[in-house]
This record gives C-alpha cells, structure tokens and sequence, in this order.
C-alpha cells in the first residue's frame, strides 16, 4: 500500500490492523482505490474503464490479434514434455531437469511471417512451455527442491530468433513476447527452488536462454572437449537483448545483479556481445560459477546436486531469495521477491500454523495463542 497505492502509512496501518475494514468513501479519501460505483452501475462503470484504457493503448489499431492454441503438453510418471521443453522429475533425489531445445529452422523472415506463424514461432513458443513448466513444478512437485536448467541447440539460431523482435521492438507482436520472455524470467527468479544451470557441449544458452544463467544460484560449464563427446564445444553468447530487454523485479538486468559491485563490469561486457565465448572466456568474465575439464565435471556436479538437495528446504529460500534480489527494494521484490520469501517462513511459524495459532482458529471467534518473542 505504501509503495504501489502511495497511501499515507499511519493510513496504512489502520487498513492493516481494523477487524472491520475501510468502507468505499473512507478507501477513496485514504488511496485505497480509485473509484466506488454502486452495484446497479458496477458492471457499466467497469467496461466504460476498460474501453477508455483499450483507446488508449499502443496496439488500438491492431485490427486482429494471434490465437494462442493449447500447449502440446504429455505428463508421464517421470516426465513433463513440450515441443520445446521436457522436465525430467528425479524425485528419488528431489530434483528436476527442464531442458529446453533451441529453434530447429531459421527464425522467420519479418514481422509479418513470425504473426503468421503465430503462437508456433519458437520464441513465443518456448516461452509459453517455460512459463507452464516452471508452474507445474511449483503447484504438483513441492518436494524437488532443485531445478537444473539445459539446452540444446545451436546457438546462432537463437540469436537470431530473438533479434528479429529486438529489430523490430516496437511492432505490437515483437513487444508482446518480449514482455512476455521478461515475465517468464521473472517467475524464475521468485521461484523457491534451488537453481542451477548446466552448460553442456550442444548447448544454446544465448540470448533470452543466457539469462537462465544469471538467474540461477550456480552455472557449471564444460571446459575443453571431453572424450567421447562429438557435440559442439560448450559456448555462452550475450546479445544486446541481455543489456535492458528483460530486467529482474528490482528493476536490474542480471548482469548488473550479478555484477553489483563491480558495475563497470557490465560495460566491459558489451565489448563481448554476439561472440561465442568458451569456457575459459565466459569464467574469465565472470559469467559462470566454476568451468570444468572431463576429469573433474562428473564428480563436481554431482557432488553440489546431492549436497544442495540435501539442505533444510526453509534455510535455502531464506539464503536464496536474499542473494538473488541486490541492490533496491522495489515494490516488485516487496511483494513477490526477498520480503515474500520471510514472510511465508512467518506463515509456517507455530503462531500461524500450530494448533493454538492465528489460521487455524480463524473465523472460528477464538482467538490465536501467541509466543510473545519477537525474533
């Protein structure tokens, strides 16, 4: 309320604490809301409010938009998978695989192929399968507290699909899966599992896939070739889509999170973009958590997958959410990021939860028994 509504916060902290609430005039007078309509005018206040905002929007002349047709989607007992994307569940040691494949052609022409294709085009495509993904793991898999991120593909061609929409950001469809690529990261970011990204010869971590990098608490990169593996060498590309296109809630890019220290960092970076950096280029660029040769890879991946899967579920979204949200508060991170993480931890405190507690004896008109410590 104070940050997103502007209300007067000793306002606030009526709203916060009065059993009652705040009655239609008092939360217009106070911020709370807007508007108060009857319920005889409710319905036509509210069209007339949505007509006014479609008038007034950038894409009022767009005489039709594209059909997002269902999400070929197949659950097995071990497995979620999409066209672009499969989740393989471990749930024997509590964690999950999401590999995503890069685009298998080359990216549309213009902006009128890529709206003729419409919701098969790759980009807007993977993203939706992504954001599906990540939801399922959230809402039927509670218990694998680890994701690993992969790809497969080549690289240049997801260049290449992402910056037909960076050229032409300001057509109506390129804007919409931008905006729709930054939501999706953004749900990775507050995501409370424990993130890691895995870069293997084949991969296509490039562009918007890039960013699954610097969302995730580690990345581990294969350095070198290794024996017996025929696939591409291991390689990293920012674009210029990775510089402001898709930021985080506190309103950074994960390079600037990730840099925050160092921010001149990030324009040295820029020195880089559209290259195809090894191992060694993107660890000496700080780009990557560890780099390792065929000796060590195995055993050290392992080793942090067992380990981090291993650790006090409550403890890692605490520690995590604090690491991955630098720098200002934002209302975003307030609602959604750092301050969400600690307050569901208070929620699964015994003052909400235990027997005596707040929710379980609410609306029952028994009060909740409290421990008075604060801690």
């Amino acid at each position: 309320m104070t940050d997103k509504r502007k209300v007067r916060r000793d306002l606030a902290d009526v709203f916060c604490s009065v059993e009652e609430g705040v009655r239609g005039k008092r939360a217009v007078e106070w911020g709370l809301v807007d508007e108060v309509f009857p319920n005889s005018k409710f319905d036509e206040a509210v069209v007339e409010r949505a007509r006014e905002m479609a008038a007034a929007s950038d894409k009022a002349d767009v005489e039709k938009g594209i059909d997002l047709t269902p999400l070929e989607r197949r659950i097995s007992e071990g497995a979620v998978t999409y066209s672009t994307v499969e989740v393989s569940l471990n749930r024997d040691e509590n964690r999950a695989r999401i590999t995503i494949d890069g685009p298998d052609a080359d990216a549309p022409a213009d902006m009128a192929a890529f709206t003729k294709v419409g919701a098969d085009a790759w980009m807007l495509r993977c993203a939706r399968e992504l954001d599906d993904a990540i939801l399922h793991l959230r809402n039927n898999e509670k218990e694998l507290g680890l994701i690993e991120f992969q790809t497969r593909g080549d690289p240049a061609r997801v260049v290449a699909h992402e910056a037909l929409l960076l050229d032409n950001s300001d057509h109506w469809l390129a804007n919409e899966v931008l905006q729709y690529w930054k939501r999706v990261l953004k749900r990775v970011d507050v995501t409370s599992r424990s993130l890691v990204a895995i870069v293997e010869h084949g991969s296509c971590f490039a562009g918007p896939l890039a960013e699954l990098l610097w969302a995730a608490d580690r990345s581990y990169m294969m350095l070198e070739e290794f024996d017996g593996d025929n696939r591409p060498l291991a390689t990293l590309t920012m674009t210029d889509g990775n510089f402001g296109t898709y930021p985080m809630g506190n309103d950074l890019t994960r390079l600037e999170a990730r840099f925050y220290g160092t921010p001149e960092q990030v324009q040295t970076l820029k020195d880089s973009i559209g290259e195809a950096l090894d191992a060694e280029g993107a660890d000496d660029l700080g780009l990557v958590t560890y780099a390792y040769d065929d000796i060590d890879w195995e055993d050290e991946v392992r080793l942090f997958m067992e380990e981090r899967a291993s650790f006090s579920p409550d403890a890692m979204t605490g520690m995590e959410a604090n690491l991955r949200f630098v720098g200002p508060e934002t209302m975003e991170t307030r609602i959604f990021g750092r301050l969400t993480a600690w307050q569901n931890w208070i929620f699964q405190r015994p003052n909400a939860v235990g027997e005596d507690g707040a929710l379980q004896r609410y609306g029952s008109g028994v009060r909740g028994k409290y421990n008075m410590e604060r801690v």
